[in-house]
């Protein structure tokens, strides 16, 4: 498999994980976290969606230099992108080691929530401007 073809099946693979976290993420709003259950769905799409990340950031950059690559891209959305996924998963690691402590929502959930949703808003408009990119290969 060449290395267009996987960044495309990662790149349908984190809009799969996309559709699913934000549904997850909505869940969890409108049942205020309450579900023990829809908090570990949400850990599990989560941490598969990071994965997908982390394969996403490898197939553009390797495994060297991404902080530095990310800080010299062009677009403004591509580097904010970059900073709210890194405070998505900081608050998320905190929110989750609370929530472990106490199975209740807490404040840092809260800003993990309205921090992740900027991230998704981010991430849809980062897919969009690529959407050329998803169409499959014409043949010639």
């Amino acid at each position: 498999m060449s290395r267009v073809e996987k960044l495309r099946l990662c790149g349908w693979m984190l809009v799969f994980a996309t559709t699913f976290i934000l549904a997850s993420s909505l869940q969890l709003e409108v049942t205020d976290s309450r579900s023990i259950v829809w908090v570990l769905i949400h850990v599990i799409i989560g941490s598969l969606f990071f994965a997908n990340i982390v394969w996403h950031l490898y197939l553009h950059f390797g495994w060297k230099s991404w902080i530095q690559r990310l800080r010299k891209q062009k677009s403004p959305v591509t580097r904010w992108l970059a900073v709210f996924a890194l405070f998505t998963l900081i608050s998320a690691l905190v929110a989750l080691f609370h929530w472990i402590d106490t199975y209740t929502h807490s404040p840092v959930g809260a800003i993990h929530g309205k921090v992740g949703f900027v991230f998704i808003a981010l991430a849809i408009g980062h897919t969009v401007k690529r959407i050329k990119f998803f169409k499959f290969a014409r043949k010639s």
